[in-house]
């Protein structure tokens, strides 16, 4: 009987285990000051990066230039993956928001110098406005090793 409350509690512990995991922020230094988010949470093996607009991480101005709007977001997104002990190799999905499609080729053509092959899934959806002002794009990821 006492051997059979033993393994019964035993179970149940190992049952709850997964659901207590552990949360680790991601927060690079060259995230400065403090949003209302953070750049990256780590659990269990899986990163997940907050949606990053093409802002200057140091000027905290958006490039007028799209490509150049572009590479610097993923850039951002490569720095909290780099926190994160990831790289875009390591990228599972992607989200991208663009306020306008007719952009979409244009993103598509810097997106690809990034992630490797195979390349992570992804959705692309039109918005009419980011939260952020002057932004054109926003994407987030799930990175996985």
């Amino acid at each position: 009987m006492r051997n059979n409350l033993y393994a019964l509690l035993l179970g149940g512990l190992l049952l709850i285990t997964p659901l207590a995991a552990e949360k680790k922020v991601i927060a690079p230094p060259e995230f400065t000051g403090n949003p209302p988010f953070s750049p990256g949470i780590l659990v269990d093996g899986t990163l997940y990066v907050s949606g990053q607009i093409g802002r200057d991480l140091k000027t905290n101005q958006v490039p007028a230039d799209f490509e150049t709007e572009v590479k610097t977001l993923l850039n951002n997104i490569g720095i909290v993956l780099k926190a994160g002990g990831m790289a875009y190799k390591d990228v599972v999905s992607v989200q991208v928001f663009l306020t306008d499609m007719d952009l979409f080729p244009r993103m598509n053509a810097v997106y690809t110098t990034f992630f490797p092959e195979p390349r992570p899934t992804r959705t692309t959806v039109g918005v009419t406005k980011l939260a952020a002002s002057g932004a054109r794009i926003e994407i987030t990821v799930t990175a996985r090793k």
